[in-house]
C-alpha cells in the first residue's frame, strides 16, 4: 500500500509519520524543536520515520505560520531562527520527493474532518485555541488556503471594532479576549489569585478554578466563550460551515469552556443557516495536524499519479 510523508512543525516539537490512504500510521516519530538549527533536527527525525519503512510517494507539510504559500517559506512567530525560511525546498531536498506546504491549523482542521470530529461535514472550521488563536477552513472536502496560504486566520477577527489593541496592531482581535494567555490576564486583573503560586497562572489552573466554582475564573470563560461565538457566527455567515471543530490546549478546559459557547452562539446567531452550525471539540488532539498534512499530500500529489 502507498504511504505519504506526514510533518508537523511548531514551537515546542517537531512530529513525523508515514500514513496509508486509510490514514492508519505505520511509522511515527516525534522529537523537540531545537532553539536554533531546526532543519538538521527535522532532517533527522524524517530519516528516523522513514528509514527502512514503506516508501513515500509525497510529503505534506503544516508549519506555524505565518506563512508564504506561493514562495514555500514560513516565518514562525514561536521559532526565532526561521524568519522568510524556503521550508518546502528544504524538505524536498531532504525526501526527493513532491512536498506541499500548509498552516498547521489548516492542517488540524483538514485532519479533523478526515479523521476526526469533523468527518462527513461538508464544511468545516478548525479553531485551536491555545496560547493563540490558529484557524482552518475546509471546503466541499479541500482546504481553503488563501492566495498567501493564511485563509482561515480568524483569530484575528475582529469582534470589537472599539475594542483593545491586540498584539498584531489590529483592534478587537478574538485572540486579545479568548487565547490561553489572555484569558489568564483578565482574570488575574479583575482579582483570581491561585490558591498555589500565583506566579504560575495558567489556563489550565484557571479551568480547575472555573470547574470549582471561581466567580471570576468562571467569568473569565464565558467572556472568551462570547469572542468565540462572534467568530464563529461570522465565520458562519460568510463562508456557510455547517461544522465547528474546537481544540488546542484551552479547549481540554471541556465544560467551562463549551458550555458557555453553546449558550453564547445561541445568543449571537440569527440566521438559520448561521444557528444550524454544530460546535464539535476534537477528536484527534495533537495528531490532528499530522494527519491533516497527510491528507493534503494525498489531495494534492498521491491522487494526482493515479489518474
Amino acid at each position: 500500500m502507498a504511504h505519504v510523508l506526514a510533518v508537523d512543525i511548531g514551537g515546542t516539537k517537531l512530529a513525523a509519520a508515514l500514513v496509508d490512504e486509510e490514514g492508519s500510521a505505520s511509522r511515527s516519530g516525534t522529537r523537540p524543536t531545537p532553539r536554533t538549527d531546526v532543519m538538521t533536527a527535522l532532517a533527522a527525525l524524517i530519516e528516523e520515520v522513514t528509514g527502512g519503512g514503506p516508501p513515500a510517494v509525497a510529503v505534506g507539510v503544516g508549519c506555524a505560520g505565518p506563512l508564504d504559500l506561493a514562495a514555500g517559506t514560513v516565518s514562525p512567530v514561536n521559532m526565532p531562527s526561521w524568519r522568510g525560511f524556503p521550508l518546502r525546498d528544504e524538505v524536498r531536498k531532504v525526501t526527493g520527493l513532491p512536498t506541499v506546504l500548509a498552516g498547521d491549523a489548516q492542517c488540524f482542521a483538514l485532519g479533523e474532518h478526515w479523521l476526526g470530529a469533523g468527518r462527513g461535514s461538508d464544511s468545516l472550521l478548525g479553531i485551536v485555541v491555545s496560547t493563540g488563536i490558529g484557524g482552518g477552513l475546509v471546503i466541499d472536502g479541500a482546504p481553503l488556503l488563501g492566495p498567501t496560504g493564511n485563509a482561515g486566520h480568524v483569530g484575528h477577527m475582529s469582534i470589537d471594532p472599539y475594542g483593545e489593541r491586540c498584539t498584531c496592531g489590529g483592534r478587537g482581535c478574538v485572540e486579545h479576549y479568548a487565547s490561553g494567555p489572555n484569558l489568564v490576564r483578565w482574570a488575574l486583573a479583575n482579582g483570581w489569585t491561585p490558591e498555589d503560586d500565583p506566579t504560575k497562572a495558567d489556563a489550565r489552573l484557571l479551568a480547575e478554578a472555573a470547574v470549582a466554582g471561581e466567580p471570576v475564573a468562571v467569568a473569565a470563560f464565558e467572556r472568551g466563550a462570547r469572542a468565540l461565538a462572534g467568530m464563529i457566527a461570522s465565520t458562519a455567515a460568510a463562508v456557510e460551515v455547517s461544522t465547528v471543530v474546537v481544540g488546542g490546549g484551552v479547549s481540554a478546559a471541556g465544560k467551562v469552556l463549551f458550555e458557555p459557547l453553546e449558550r453564547a452562539l445561541d445568543d449571537v446567531a440569527g440566521l438559520a443557516f448561521v444557528r444550524a452550525v454544530r460546535v464539535r471539540q476534537s477528536t484527534l488532539g495533537v495528531r490532528a495536524s499530522l494527519a491533516g498534512a497527510a491528507n493534503l499530500a494525498w489531495q494534492t500529489f498521491a491522487s494526482a499519479s493515479r489518474s
